[in-house]
């Protein structure tokens, strides 16, 4: 029986929490198999003493279920999770891969279903960011990370295109964030040809992560907005393993199908020990020439998901077709229309948001 053999069976343990297995996590350290006795070396970070317990159990059960097999040796090496350092309350599942100290905060964006206009609101809080931020003297302190790997849209959004700057040579080669609106951005789509599909599996979602966190000179920065793809799958996993975040906004439509599908996301950051700072409730309503407001997409559900994952409703965004005009010119409604309704409502977001990552510690409900 091989190594090789024994790392496939054990796909079928999965990380407790997650549908995602030990194996394409990284856990499995070695494996081997000698007269009968499956030895099979294991290595995590997490806090909660109730894991390695379960995994334990999971390993062993499985292995045992192989042809041949009579005994099990499973050594598990368990690290505690470290802190992440001033003003970063993210845990990590497979411990911090060093992120830069010139980071003050770290906020991811998420939503558990697309199509719910995420990058879109990531794109007007980073520039409602820069313009708060910026009233108070402190400009260029903005950062807009794109982890949207397969369909990234914020360079056109932002209306940045080319190809970043590289400082260095070698291993100590590091890009050079383009800059529009007050914001320093990186994406996927600044590397890739627009006509080239993004075909990747998980490492090398997880590699691109890290050099967007480890490899980009971001510089003295009060917030990182960190645009994840929907889901709860690789991107997100290699986010919260490499960049200890201070919180995760979650944004959805009023309808269950979209907050239902919210609320896994919400509790996915929960698992990893990541606050929520609250809910973004967008295209929640529509307001007519008449002046009459239509709510085309129900009513009441970020309200209702945010009082289930125990935390706040940061706005509601109206459903204005310059957001969606101001994203395709690359003008942000936030930097198009300043005193728009749409634009007064990202900056009472930000404001907010603000506020939340003063408070001296953050915890998950």
């Amino acid at each position: 029986m091989t190594p090789e053999a024994i790392k496939e069976q054990l796909k079928q343990v999965k990380y407790p929490g997650f549908s995602r297995d030990i194996v394409s996590f990284g856990l499995i350290r070695s494996a081997a198999f000698v007269d009968g006795t499956v030895k099979v070396s294991l290595a995590l970070t997490t806090s909660d003493p109730k894991v390695p317990l379960q995994l334990k159990r999971e390993v062993e059960k499985c292995l045992l279920a192989m042809p041949g097999v009579k005994d099990t040796i499973i050594d598990l090496a368990v690290s505690p999770v470290k802190a992440a350092g001033a003003g970063a309350a993210g845990g990590n599942l497979a411990g911090n891969s060093g992120a830069p100290k010139t980071i003050k905060h770290a906020v991811a964006i998420a939503s558990g279903k697309g199509g719910v206009g995420k990058s879109t609101f990531s794109v007007n809080l980073a520039c409602a960011l820069a313009q708060v931020l910026g009233a108070q003297g402190r400009h260029g302190r903005v950062g807009l990370m794109d982890c949207d790997i397969y369909g990234p849209s914020v360079p056109l959004m932002m209306g940045l295109s080319g190809r970043p700057e590289v400082e260095g040579d070698g291993a100590e080669a590091m890009l050079i964030p383009m800059e529009h609106h007050g914001v320093k951005v990186m994406s996927m789509g600044f590397l890739v040809d627009d006509n080239t599909p993004v075909v990747w599996r998980g490492p090398m979602i997880m590699k691109t992560v890290q050099q967007f966190v480890q490899n980009v000179k971001w510089g003295e920065l009060d917030v990182l907005i960190v645009d994840l793809p929907p889901g709860t799958g690789d991107a997100q996993l290699s986010l919260v393993q490499t960049l200890p975040l201070d919180g995760a906004v979650l944004v959805t439509t009023p309808q269950p199908a979209a907050t239902n599908v919210a609320r896994k996301g919400g509790l996915m950051f929960q698992k990893v020990n990541v606050p929520l700072l609250g809910v973004a409730e967008n295209m929640s309503y529509f307001v007519d020439p008449a002046g009459q407001r239509h709510e085309l997409f129900g009513s009441g559900g970020g309200a209702a998901i945010a009082e289930k994952l125990g935390t706040l409703l940061l706005g509601q965004v109206p459903l204005v077709p310059a957001i969606r005009e101001g994203g395709d010119a690359g003008r942000p409604i936030v930097v198009s229309a300043p005193k728009s309704e749409a634009a007064g409502i990202f900056r009472d977001i930000a404001s907010a948001l603000l506020l939340r990552l003063a408070q001296p510690r953050l915890t998950t409900v």
